[in-house]
């Protein structure tokens, strides 16, 4: 698959709530995986084991009411892709809220090696 192939599985596994199957598909072994955080560092996974440890720990403390998933849209280069997530989300000790982001991807040898999710900032 090309890097836009791959978005476009991403966005329809992302859409059906499929995301383990899209760690199978579509990830690189040697993934990295960065959550920007405008109130400090980002915090930083690699490897496909922490990817998916990472995704275990959201799926325990949060539950997911709804979520729409917009894209691809093409990168700055033909190697990446971004996709818009808006979630209506509970966390944890935090309530509900509604979070939006996008997610860059980076593309190597048919595999997705590297994430970087970006919140929107509220005003």
């Amino acid at each position: 698959m090309n890097t836009i192939e791959i978005g476009k599985r991403l966005v329809e596994l992302a859409s059906d709530s499929a995301d383990a199957q899209a760690l199978d598909e579509l990830y690189a072994d040697s993934i990295m995986s960065i959550e920007a955080n405008a109130e400090g560092e980002p915090q930083t996974w690699e490897g496909i084991k922490a990817v998916r440890e990472k995704h275990a720990w959201w799926e325990s403390v949060t539950t997911m009411h709804s979520t729409t998933v917009e894209g691809p849209f093409a990168g700055s280069g033909d190697d990446q892709f971004v996709v818009r997530f808006d979630m209506d989300v509970t966390m944890q000790d935090q309530g509900r809220s509604q979070m939006s982001e996008v997610g860059l991807y980076t593309v190597a040898n048919g595999k997705i090696v590297r994430e970087v999710y970006l919140p929107l900032v509220a005003n």
